[in-house]
């Protein structure tokens, strides 16, 4: 909890006393008040959420509607002008926010394929395969001969590889096998295993299309086979790709904050999430040509900064600095410093073109899938890629004279320590020749290392933004738990300044504390962008691989949060982790609320099915606690150490016993122990 929000006395939730946890996004965010700046945040008050389709009951897939199914007795009476029930209702709504979401990561994905194929044909010569021992063990994991051939020849095996990962008509995802073998006998026994990514995708549009699929469990069924097509298709796809064309991530130390630009240089931000332009915008601001260019216009300089997940994509591999997350984009406007900021495609608010106009800032857009009015439209092509980033850059110099109007400038700025890819992670237990998971599994048999949480999703203006990310990282070291952090929950903990070792001897509980100091780790890893999601999948199977836990994903002293997600992304990676055997817990309301008979199946049945579940818990707090006791269920399922307060941290109470009776009662429910 930051110091602001701590002098009001408040809590974390209270959105009357704070709409950002960060202190200096807070004070940007009052700047702009008082200037009569709009912001997502102001938006957020004015505009509540559909009580309705809130919770999913509200059903729009047919011109005889919107039914709306809504009652004290909906759950048993209600039902659309087609005879839909609230359940059925409920699950369709859901697979469409799990289809639109792996849609958004494989596209993604399928752009960062073509681009590998590009240049294994040598159509494009300003990207290189910079990885070529990551290019051979992903060849090794498709079967592709790598030995003796020539790089190209293999990267371009390995691109055609992944594209029948798009068309197959039959059989499976070629990164199913990638996963545990119970992990898998159990998606083949419930028939979830997908073919192709397309094709689950379209699957689950026509099954949810008006008289098709009306089987709440058949429904959420096909939700978990098409959002393992983005787990073990797009999103590791996307991340073995990037990391053989741009490097696998090794930790390197960069800045974050809203305070990373500069007054005496070209400020030019890159924000979205596809990372081949932005790398292409690094190579060209540090070309001797273009800073004396910028030298020309009166600058010192050129300073690149990111923005949510393209920001994490070049922090990791270049130490560039983050202006961090989803809700600080029209902040970084606001600041008056920002001379152009580039957008391609997913979370990008269309509200910063207007906001621009206020200032000097030109905002590009340079996806063809995704442009917006008032903005300018520079279109990426790969063929072309450094061109088209000198291109930017110049318009981005040339407009450093423009500054005129005063912003909300901050100067706040924390260190951080990024870049812990799955590879990394192995060497850094061992070194090269004896990598291994086999350090991280016996911390937690020991009891020092009380689990591991992966800590994700976007953050959210309709609670104090990254505050719950905040609270949940700090007490969750406390209580031992090793965190791994992704997309815009790495940028919530980044402009807090927890993203450095030192965290580790302020903050973490003994147990950790050793750990991190032997290796010399901080105790939140941040292991990359939302699509680096797929890492965790892959670390989880290594420890599984490894040994004295789970034989499985499922079963491990692991949770994931995505405490204030907003995004169907976010749905659509819970639903593969879940899937794949972990519990996940999601901040906020529930949007298969209004069906009970839908919570129980995401609960419950996926619980007993895959030993992961979907569970949606507004309170800080209640998340905290239920993520404990998940941790210490399956410790105890493990037949591992009992986890000891006394000697590995300290018993923190924070809720009433009949409060904890009820999480222990839905905890153990979920793990069989009740």
């Amino acid at each position: 909890m930051d110091k602001k929000l701590m002098k009001k006395g408040g809590n974390i939730m209270d959105k009357k006393l704070i709409k950002s946890a960060n202190e200096a996004a807070e004070r940007i965010i009052e700047w702009g008040e008082s200037q009569r700046l709009e912001t997502c945040f102001e938006r957020a008050e004015r505009l509540k959420p559909c009580p309705i389709g809130l919770t999913g009951a509200c059903c729009k897939h047919c011109h005889m509607g919107p039914c709306r199914l809504v009652g004290p007795n909906a759950e048993e009476e209600a039902k659309g002008v087609c005879g839909a029930p609230l359940s059925t209702v409920v699950a369709r709504n859901f697979l469409r926010m799990i289809a639109a979401g792996t849609a958004a990561h494989s596209d993604h994905a399928r752009d960062m394929v073509l681009t590998l194929l590009a240049v294994s044909l040598g159509e494009t010569k300003d990207f290189e395969i910079k990885d070529v021992r990551k290019l051979y063990r992903v060849a090794e994991i498709l079967g592709v001969e790598f030995e003796g051939r020539p790089v190209k020849e293999v990267a371009r095996d390995v691109a055609l590889k992944f594209l029948e990962d798009y068309s197959r008509q039959k059989g499976e995802l070629n990164y199913i096998k990638r996963a545990p073998k119970k992990t898998q006998e159990r998606w083949r026994k419930w028939g979830i295993v997908p073919r192709n990514i397309d094709r689950e995708v379209a699957e689950a549009m026509h099954r949810t299309s008006v008289g098709v699929d009306h089987d709440p469990d058949s429904l959420l069924l096909h939700g978990l086979r098409t959002a393992l097509a983005d787990g073990w298709g797009g999103c590791m796809i996307s991340t073995d790709v990037t990391d053989i064309l741009f490097g696998t991530p090794r930790p390197v130390k960069a800045e974050a904050s809203l305070g990373i630009f500069k007054e005496d240089e070209v400020n030019l931000v890159v924000h979205g999430h596809e990372p081949s332009l932005a790398e292409m915008i690094v190579d060209v601001a540090s070309e001797p040509e273009m800073i004396a260019y910028a030298r020309s216009k009166g600058a010192k300089g050129i300073n690149l900064g990111g923005m949510c997940c393209t920001a994490n994509e070049v922090l990791m591999r270049h130490g560039i600095p983050t202006a961090g997350g989803f809700t600080n984009q029209e902040l970084g406007i606001m600041t008056g410093l920002v001379d152009a900021i580039t957008v391609d495609v997913q979370c990008i608010m269309p509200a910063i073109a207007e906001l621009s106009k206020r200032f000097h800032t030109k905002v590009i857009t340079t996806s063809e899938k995704a442009k917006i009015p008032g903005a300018i439209h520079i279109e990426y092509d790969e063929h072309r890629a450094k061109e088209i980033a000198r291109q930017i850059v110049k318009l981005a110099i040339d407009n450093f004279p423009n500054r005129k109007t005063k912003g909300g400038y901050v100067t706040d700025r924390y260190p951080v320590i990024a870049g812990f890819s799955h590879e990394y992670i192995e060497y850094m237990q061992g070194g090269r020749w004896r990598a291994s998971f086999r350090p991280l599994n016996d911390a937690i048999m020991a009891g020092r290392i009380r689990g591991v949480v992966g800590l994700a999703g976007c953050d959210n203006p309709r609670v104090p933004s990254t505050g719950v990310h905040r609270f949940l990282a700090i007490e969750l070291i406390k209580n031992d738990v090793l965190i791994v952090s992704t997309g815009c929950g790495s940028a919530a903990c980044g402009t807090a300044g927890y993203l450095t070792p030192e965290m580790a001897l302020e903050h973490a509980g003994p147990g950790l504390r050793e750990v991190c100091e032997a290796i010399g780790i901080p105790p939140i890893l941040h292991v990359g962008a939302c699509v680096d999601n797929s890492r965790i999948l892959t670390i989880a199977t290594a420890m599984a691989h490894e040994g004295g836990l789970s034989d499985e994903i499922g079963g491990m002293p692991a949770v994931g949060i995505a405490p204030e997600w907003m995004s169907e992304k976010a749905i659509a990676i819970g639903a593969y982790f879940a899937a794949s055997g972990v519990p996940v817990i999601f901040g906020g309301e529930s949007p298969v609320g209004a069906s009970k008979e839908v919570t129980r199946i995401m609960t419950e049945v996926w619980w007993e099915r895959f030993k992961g579940s979907m569970y949606f818990e507004p309170d800080p707090e209640r998340m905290l606690q239920l993520a404990l006791q998940y941790i210490d269920n399956a410790r105890a399922a493990l037949k591992l150490r009992k986890y000891e307060p006394g000697r590995f941290g300290t018993e923190r109470v924070l809720m009433d016993m009949a409060a904890r009776r009820e999480l222990d009662r839905i905890a153990k429910a979920h793990s069989g122990l009740g």
